[in-house]
């Protein structure tokens, strides 16, 4: 067990909200690309209820919204701790960085694929 870890219980939950929430804020002051991200879940996640389509549907065509948000969370945080570790170039930095960026492209891809499937199939 770590000596890092803390409460446990109700403490423990109650911590790790306020954690996540520091991190929400976090992304959304800090990150240009996370406040894109949430203005186009702000415009397509109440689309998906203008268009006729099945509960099922629906539900991806939300889902694919929201995982591009946690895939960005993810990006930004791999880029702060490469920055963290060091500012200096390094070929293994940029790789992760890269990565964190290809990662978000492919969310976004799904976005666009999934919502052509469905609204176009």
């Amino acid at each position: 067990m770590s000596p890092y870890k803390g409460q446990v219980g109700l403490k423990r939950v109650f911590n790790a909200t306020g954690y996540s929430l520091a991190g929400l804020r976090t992304a959304f002051t800090g990150e240009a690309a996370f406040r894109q991200l949430v203005l186009l879940n702000l415009v397509l996640i109440p689309l998906s209820f203008v268009f006729a389509v099945s509960r099922g549907e629906r539900a991806l065509l939300i889902a694919v919204c929201l995982l591009a948000l946690v895939v960005e969370l993810f990006n930004s945080a791999i880029e702060a701790v490469v920055d963290r570790i060091s500012l200096e170039r390094h070929p293994l930095s940029r790789d992760a960085k890269d990565m964190g960026s290809a990662a978000q492209f492919v969310a976004l891809t799904m976005i666009a694929v999934v919502w052509a499937l469905i609204l176009l199939g």
